[in-house]
């Protein structure tokens, strides 16, 4: 294989997602049977541990798996009903109702008929009109469609540096890439369930292309290289070879990334902002598409082949020059860059990015995120990623401590250092600088996207909260669920500030059922607004926990209704665009060119809410767009039907709260833009003993928004602790519980006062104004997740009289002493 004067491979075009759509569901774009590799003595042992590991697990569930049902038509009308009745007036309510009653009895029926028929042939009834929902997206996908993953810091201090741990952070990504490959990434599970595991075929070697008519989705599944970014300058080099093992180790990549770093150096910043291509990727679609068409107009040009280099890395690793000072603009960083303008040329990092692939974003500091294009794969998918990768630096770090140490993976690549370097066969590792041509157009338009993009950035704020009150440990053992709990929350900080209830979403996994996405949950319901309006009335403190019991009910049972495929909003989504491609369908035939109308309805975008974008005409086969914006059709259009032509479609679809609860240890934030010009983007991430939020919005007191949460939160713990006067610490342990039931059989033998300390004294943080004034008396049972306390005193019981039958009647201990009562939190 040659090389051109700039040092760039030709490459195999990428594979359309469209292919991959019509292979057999239990094949995954990729490799068919791979061989696996022999384990040399060194990594022999991980090899033996994990044979119990079986190969070609990855995919092994995908036949079995069940297709995403299509809800009875009358239950979805009847719970879009009902997830408009807190939003409306008691007369919008009534107008909605006869528009349901209007579609159940004249287009309804029919729309179900085909959208059945429709099904019938196809993997899942959503997936493409999930794709084209996306990728018929015209707005910049920077703020609107990627989120952003924060993870915690390497646990191991030495790699808390940027080079080291960027290079930790590769070998571990590299690992989960071959395990997919392989298919011995073992199938994700809830409760012994089954996930679908198609989106991890689609999450490397792939990019987000814009053409004429929208985007779609290229795959190159043999890709070997990775693309590293640093002050906005491209360099590339191999690290994996035809059987998907790792070609180089953890200290080649170093040297590698460190040699990048000096080289970029070398270009003044200033200068190479004039070249940093990867602002391109932040334009509109279409005009990222005409430009793209110039960077490949003569087909092996220089910047056709480095353009095509980027599109089919495994994924990009961006080394940014600089280490935000707070968390808020750290996340901003990982969402969507940092905007510094120096003597009117922009420096910041905004311009080290490309949008349209996966991308590992690492500061100068070593503190890294994860920024991802979201069209093909979801949040559940990527935190998987994360969380192995997170993993697997821990384990590594733990194998040069103790050689038996476990590994994460059924097997491992042999170790580069002591393989033939001919085994490798054709490949770079010595990194190489893509020299773009910068034609002037280019010139230009990178100019205007870069202006575009800090205005864009200039448009939003980013604030987060880290409360460290309670967590998920004290939310569970006051017998609520977390996430419900969470969502009320948001609700009562929003009523608290603004008087009103608006629309919230939150995604619910459907990944029980084959090639499944999300639902969407409408948190907002009767129960909810009662909540709210209880809460913050003149009400006794048992009354609004108990509205708070059945808000969080609710929300908990709509989430497994969502979660077993059976909301409303897919199921309207699909008849509605199923009835627009009719009509277009209708129209063409006619003779008339006509395109969707420019007031589209929402999209399912999983990173929190719908996102407001005409629908296009369907293709039967794949997922490119063939829309254009914002034209009308030259023949009369048909009358719309009565629940679509409703302006409560217009309400649900239109998303005020678009929140998310995605994370685990492995992330200490995560987040997204708010997906409408006056709403809200709240990721958040549920700890045992903690709460990360982070909170995006156009500027609407976003800071302010988080305070009223907090102290929320502050206030309705106090409500819980005066209402739940004998629930135990969640943290107490089963000697300690032993230690309250002795207690209480030995009666009043105590001596001395407990000592009842104060729970703000261990709080981090400033006070509020609803921190605990007092604290509540607390007798110590209860608790969740440990045992049966009733059982276990039954037992103690049983097990005393026993020994005063047969005259073996222990000598009770004193607890002598006042007994020091341990904080909750």
């Amino acid at each position: 294989m040659s090389y051109s004067s700039v040092a760039v491979r030709h490459f195999t075009a990428p594979k359309p997602l469209l292919d991959a759509m019509a292979t057999p569901r239990s094949q995954p774009i990729m490799e068919a049977k791979i061989t696996p590799t022999s384990v040399d003595g060194v990594n022999g042992d991980n090899v033996a541990s994990n044979s119990s590991k079986k190969k070609g697990s990855t995919f092994a569930n995908q036949d079995s798996l069940p297709k995403l049902p299509i809800p009875d038509l009358e239950s979805t009308c009847k719970k879009y009903i009902e997830a408009l009745s807190a939003l409306q007036t008691p007369r919008e309510q009534e107008e909605t109702k006869a528009s349901v009653q209007d579609f159940l009895k004249s287009d309804g029926p029919i729309l179900q008929e085909k959208l059945k028929n429709y099904a019938s042939s196809k993997t899942s009834y959503i997936e493409q009109f999930w794709y084209d929902s996306y990728l018929n997206y015209d707005s910049p996908v920077v703020l609107n469609l990627n989120p952003f993953f924060l993870l915690e810091d390497d646990p191991t201090p030495a790699r808390n540096h940027q080079v080291t741990r960027a290079a930790s952070l590769v070998v571990s990504a590299l690992s989960f890439v071959r395990a997919v490959r392989r298919e011995e990434l073992e199938p994700d599970t809830v409760r012994g369930t089954p996930l679908c595991m198609y989106q991890y075929s689609r999450l490397f070697g792939t990019a987000r292309l814009p053409t004429e008519n929208g985007c779609v989705i290229s795959q190159d599944p043999h890709a070997k290289h990775i693309v590293v970014m640093c002050r906005g300058q491209f360099y590339w080099f191999d690290v994996l070879d035809e059987n998907h093992d790792l070609i180089m180790t953890e200290k080649d990549i170093a040297l590698n990334l460190q040699v990048i770093i000096g080289d970029a150096e070398q270009t003044p910043i200033q200068d190479a902002a004039k070249g940093a291509l990867g602002v391109l990727s932040t334009e509109n679609r279409k005009v990222w598409s005409g430009l793209r068409d110039i960077l490949t107009k003569d087909e092996g040009s220089n910047n056709a082949e480095c353009l095509n280099i980027v599109d089919t890395a495994l994924f990009v690793l961006c080394l940014d020059y600089t280490e935000p000072s707070n968390t808020s603009d750290l996340c901003a960083n990982m969402l969507c860059g940092t905007s510094e303008v120096v003597k009117g040329v922009q420096v910041g990092t905004c311009t080290n990015r490309w949008y349209d692939k996966l991308q590992i974003i690492v500061c100068q500091n070593g503190s890294a995120g994860i920024n991802f294009e979201h069209t093909g794969v979801d949040g559940h998918t990527v935190l998987r990623f994360a969380s192995d990768v997170y993993t697997d630096t821990i384990l590594r770090f733990a194998k040069t401590i103790n050689g038996q140490a476990p590994t994460l993976w059924a097997t491992n690549s042999p170790d580069p250092a002591k393989r033939d370097p001919r085994s490798f066969g054709d490949v770079s590792t010595t990194p190489r600088k893509l020299e773009w041509d910068m034609l002037p157009e280019l010139s230009i338009a990178l100019r205007f996207a870069e202006s575009h993009l800090a205005d864009l950035l200039k448009q939003h704020e980013f604030r987060v909260l880290e409360f460290e009150g309670f967590g998920k440990n004290f939310i569970t053992s006051m017998g609520f669920s977390p996430d419900a709990f969470v969502q009320m929350a948001f609700q009562a900080a929003y009523y608290g500030l603004y008087g009103r209830l608006e629309n919230t979403y939150e995604p619910a996994m459907t990944k029980f059922f084959l090639h499944g996405r999300t639902e969407a949950i409408r948190t907002v319901t009767n129960e909810c607004a009662n909540f709210v309006q209880t809460f913050w009335g003149e009400k006794p403190a048992e009354q609004k926990v108990e509205a708070l019991k059945k808000a969080t009910e609710k929300h908990t049972a709509t989430t497994k209704e969502c979660s077993k495929g059976q909301g409303q909003d897919r199921h309207l989504y699909a008849l509605y665009c199923l009835w627009q491609r009719s009509f277009e369908e209708g129209s063409s035939s006619s003779g008339n060119s006509v395109v969707s109308s420019s007031n589209g309805y929402s999209s399912p975008a999983e990173n929190g809410s719908a996102v407001d974008s005409p629908k296009s005409p369907l293709s039967d086969d794949g997922v490119s767009s063939t829309t254009s914006y914002g034209l009308r059709a030259i023949r009369p259009a048909p009358p719309t039907p009565a629940l679509f032509s409703d302006p409560g479609w217009d309400k649900i679809n239109n998303t005020i709260l678009s929140t998310s609860n995605c994370g685990n240890p492995c992330l200490r934030h995560f987040g997204f833009g708010p997906t409408s010009a006056d709403g809200f983007g709240i990721g958040y991430i549920i700890k045992d003993d903690s709460i990360s939020f982070c909170a995006s919005s156009k500027h609407r007191q976003t800071a302010r928004f988080l305070y009223t949460l907090e102290s929320y939160l502050f206030e309705i713990r106090k409500l819980l602790r005066a209402t739940n006067r004998k629930t135990a610490s969640p943290r107490t342990s089963r000697a300690r519980e032993m230690e309250i039931i002795a207690e209480r059989l030995q009666g009043d033998h105590r001596r001395g006062r407990l000592v009842r300390g104060d729970p703000g004294a261990v709080r981090r943080g400033a006070d509020t104004p609803t921190t605990d004034s007092g604290e509540i008396e607390d007798d110590g049972m209860g608790g969740y997740g440990f045992f049966d306390a009733g059982m276990l005193l039954h037992a103690l019981k049983g097990l005393n009289t026993d020994r005063e039958r047969n005259g073996d009647k222990p000598e009770r201990r004193r607890f002598v002493g006042k007994k020091l009562r341990l904080n909750e939190y």
